[in-house]
């Protein structure tokens, strides 16, 4: 399965459908939030009142403490990084480009709502970035990672190698 996902072409096809669609919920639930004045802070306030929970006791007492002691009294910094956050992982996956990172900081968002209570969509955006995220560069190979990846390799190659040069001179 993992050699299918990560280097046949039908699974890049499928892959770049998949990319497409969660790619563009995440953009407009994005451009949706810059354009429309988005505020974290009643969503953490809730979070905070209201955590998961089992036998009364909180599931997820550490995250809980994060919302409450670091994002709560910077949520100005949250108002930025999520709506932004959105749309730019919304972006990377519809064009391609950097997708594995995209996935990744897509299933980072994710799994914060969903240990904030949210279930809504999430599971299943989680599953459809694993699936983009195990695929790597095949995810992108229909996008701007064919391009993208080969110059990044090679700008950071070339680094390596002028570090390793001086290090041995």
């Amino acid at each position: 399965m993992n050699k299918f996902l990560r280097e046949n072409n039908i699974a890049a096809a499928i892959l770049t459908v998949i990319r497409i669609y969660l790619g563009y919920s995440f953009l407009t639930a994005g451009f949706h939030k810059i354009a429309g004045g988005f505020d974290a802070s009643g969503f953490l306030k809730g979070a905070i009142a209201n955590p998961v929970a089992h036998d009364g006791h909180a599931v997820y007492g550490w995250y809980v403490t994060f919302l409450e002691s670091f994002a709560l009294p910077n949520v100005g910094l949250f108002n930025i990084l999520v709506p932004w956050g959105e749309f730019l992982v919304g972006l990377g996956l519809i064009l391609g480009c950097l997708t594995t990172a995209a996935a990744f900081f897509g299933m980072v968002m994710n799994f914060s709502f969903m240990l904030a209570g949210t279930v809504s969509h999430n599971p299943t955006d989680i599953i459809m970035g694993i699936f983009i995220a195990v695929a790597g560069y095949n995810a992108g190979k229909f996008g701007l990672d064919r391009y993208v990846m080969p110059y990044l390799r090679k700008v950071f190659n070339k680094d390596a190698e002028q570090r390793d040069n001086k290090s041995i001179a």
